[in-house]
């Protein structure tokens, strides 16, 4: 791979957009991105190698909309 400059286009994660887009590199630290502009929403963060955020681990609503719906189903657990 050839050393990337400014301006090059890299994919990566959008913490704005949520989803995997192209990027602009905006600065470069002992040659690998540091930071990025998202070409989509024009939103700039840390370069994050295409990795996306961690998922949320389903909240008490989840579970009390769970337990309501095995109550309607008539599936209830054991």
């Amino acid at each position: 791979m050839s050393e990337l400059r400014l301006g090059d286009m890299v994919d990566d994660h959008c913490s704005k957009c949520r989803m995997l887009t192209n990027h602009s590199v905006v600065s470069i630290v002992d040659s690998s991105p540091a930071k990025v502009e998202c070409r989509t929403c024009y939103h700039t963060h840390n370069y994050r190698r295409g990795k996306g955020g961690a998922k949320k681990k389903p909240g008490k609503k989840a579970a009390l909309f769970d337990e309501v719906l095995a109550k309607i189903t008539g599936d209830l657990p054991n």
